[in-house]
């Protein structure tokens, strides 16, 4: 699966980029992590508020860091 963390680089983008890639590791997921900070694509996305997590292409989280169990249960739909 694909995981993008749409975010220009605040504390709240970096905190949901860590969670998500402990969740990863700890779970055994296979994933590719993709770090976006150009606001012209995350523009694309749609969303007002970041951080954001899209996975796949989807916007699953967005404007909040979610729990790691919030996210695990999101990436396991996966």
């Amino acid at each position: 699966m694909e995981i993008k963390i749409l975010g220009t680089g605040c504390p709240k983008c970096k905190t949901l980029e860590k969670i998500t890639r402990e969740v990863v590791a700890q779970n055994g997921f296979q994933a590719e992590i993709i770090k976006v900070e150009d606001l012209m694509e995350i523009m694309t996305y749609n969303i007002l508020s970041t951080p954001a997590l899209v996975v796949n292409g989807k916007v699953e989280i967005k404007g909040r860091v979610p729990s790691a169990e919030e996210i695990k249960q999101v990436l396991a739909k996966y």
